[in-house]
């Protein structure tokens, strides 16, 4: 019986550059109350959002994302020719197929890496790190670049209260590659599907199709809900995460959670002990909730800032619709 040769991949993995694209438009809380009946206050008192971006018709899934890895790779050192795969986590790319990730390696000028879409909501960046870091390790590619990218703006009902402030539109995107040391712990990950009625599209397009419905498909939550889901349950699983890793909270520099409420990362903070010496995330204030693009924006900001620096020891946490999560440690770029 013949045997298979063992793959040569690299021992471990790291981020080893990063980039982000916001669209040039910014819309302030005001836009948004010329369709619901609240007030700023309310809304930044609730989740702590004062703007979020919107994506012109130009600002596509691909030329966003094209522009942000397009700077995760300068700012990895390497090539787009040196890229062997291309992972886009998205919820808002609107052809059924074919994948927008080979569109995206194509624009870069990649030498026909292979690319593909997942759908993990805003747990999408974790899952995509998380592939990346084993094809890595593996050795099917030696330098992988993961991308979280949402339009939401088209899938926002401006005339639900409960959604209508909260979602923004961006990219962000990470090369990961060969570490001589551990870069990417361990992942702590899952679903429940049993929850999963708590944030879901209003009906399938086949009714929008069919005439069932007049109103074009949106995203819809039971806030109150997910609120208590994320702030009880997700704060377990970065502790997992943490155990995992061998990191104690003291031993943190930054602390990453998806950006979706700023009550929800003010919750976690206080229940996982952080202590006032690490950086805590907050780009959901000027960036609104752009799901599986929310974490790389947000530490790309941090490092841009200065806030955070490279090398620095970060948690980073993602959780949204299905219900997924994925939580993991990772050096800083």
């Amino acid at each position: 019986m013949a045997k298979i040769k063992p793959s040569k991949g690299s021992p471990y993995a790291r981020i080893l550059g990063v980039g982000g694209y916001r669209p040039v438009r910014v819309v302030p809380n005001e836009v948004i109350l010329e369709t619901i009946d609240s007030s700023d206050e309310w809304i930044r008192s609730r989740s702590g959002i004062e703007t979020r971006h919107w994506a012109n018709d130009e600002e596509t899934v691909a030329a966003m994302s094209v522009e942000a890895s397009g700077k995760a790779i300068a700012d990895a050192g390497i090539t787009a020719q040196q890229i062997g795969a291309v992972v886009v986590s998205t919820v808002s790319h609107f052809k059924q197929t074919p994948a927008v990730a080979t569109e995206i390696a194509d624009k870069l000028g990649t030498n026909k890496a292979a690319a593909f879409d997942i759908s993990a909501g805003c747990a999408g960046f974790g899952y995509g790190l998380t592939l990346a870091k084993g094809m890595v390790v593996e050795g099917s590619a030696e330098y992988v670049l993961v991308i979280g990218v949402e339009r939401l703006s088209d899938l926002t009902d401006l005339e639900d209260r409960a959604t209508a402030f909260l979602f923004g539109d961006g990219a962000g995107a990470v090369v990961v590659g060969p570490s001589k040391e551990p870069g990417i712990g361990p992942t702590v990950w899952g679903s429940e599907g049993d929850k999963s009625e708590t944030i879901k599209q209003t009906v399938p397009w086949t009714d929008y199709r069919d005439g069932e419905v007049a109103k074009f498909p949106a995203i819809t939550q039971e806030g109150q809900a997910v609120f208590r889901w994320a702030v009880f349950e997700m704060a377990k699983v970065a502790k997992e995460a943490l155990d995992a890793a061998g990191i104690t909270a003291d031993e943190l520099d930054v602390f990453i959670p998806h950006q979706a409420n700023e009550r929800i990362i003010d919750s976690m903070v206080k229940t996982l002990k952080l202590p006032e010496s690490v950086m805590v995330a907050r780009d959901v204030r000027t960036t609104g909730n752009t799901s599986a693009a929310s974490i790389p924006l947000a530490m790309e900001r941090l490092l841009a800032t200065g806030e955070a620096k490279s090398g620095d020891t970060a948690l980073v946490i993602g959780f949204g619709a299905g219900l997924v999560y994925a939580a993991t440690v990772v050096t800083l770029p």
